[in-house]
């Protein structure tokens, strides 16, 4: 015959009891913020485009495409030029707020092809937003624009922009953009 434990009250207040003791200086250093990972710079871009082609009007906003009709980027470890072709396909809703799907490809100086995906956004007050979609300059400092990208290519020696997070700032001018990209520590 089998006797089963019984669990009283006070049994289970002390084995309450363990275990918060024992989970207590877990608790206590989950508290603390962590220092912040690094960014690095990596390059910036510098690309041509095209006037935005309008699809149309959606119930979820406007679409746009925007041509990509070449540019250049550098870096401290990387040169070349962006390749013509590429595009950005925007939604853009009411007040203004954009999201962001970019995909182009870039050749390095030694003849390399990265391919590039930016997902991102961009916003501002409404009445910035109109000036910036109507192809207006407008002060950069005035808008939010973001974006993560990733990066695809089968050369060796730029395998370490497959093998890191980046995050990306931009500036939207009438007949071009820049892109910076930071590596994530």
């Amino acid at each position: 015959m089998t006797r089963r434990f019984r669990w009283n009250k006070s049994a289970r207040l002390a084995l309450a009891g363990m275990v918060v003791s024992a989970l207590a200086p877990a608790c206590a250093t989950a508290q603390e913020i962590p220092d912040p990972p690094q960014l690095e710079f990596a390059f910036e871009v510098r690309a041509e485009v095209a006037d935005p082609v309008v699809v149309g009007e959606l119930p979820i906003g406007t679409r746009r495409i925007v041509d990509i009709l070449g540019g250049t980027f550098e870096g401290p470890d990387i040169r070349g030029a962006v390749v013509p072709g590429g595009a950005d396909w925007q939604l853009i809703q009411e007040d203004g707020f954009s999201n962001l799907d970019a995909r182009y490809t870039l050749r390095t100086d030694a003849g390399d092809l990265i391919y590039v995906t930016n997902a991102g956004i961009r916003h501002a007050a409404p009445e910035v937003m109109q000036r910036l979609n109507a192809g207006e300059e407008v002060d950069q400092s005035e808008i939010y624009f973001r974006a993560v990208p990733r990066f695809e290519t089968g050369a060796p020696e730029l395998e370490w922009l497959m093998r890191s997070v980046f995050v990306a700032t931009g500036e939207r001018y009438p007949n071009g953009v820049i892109i910076r990209f930071w590596r994530l520590h």
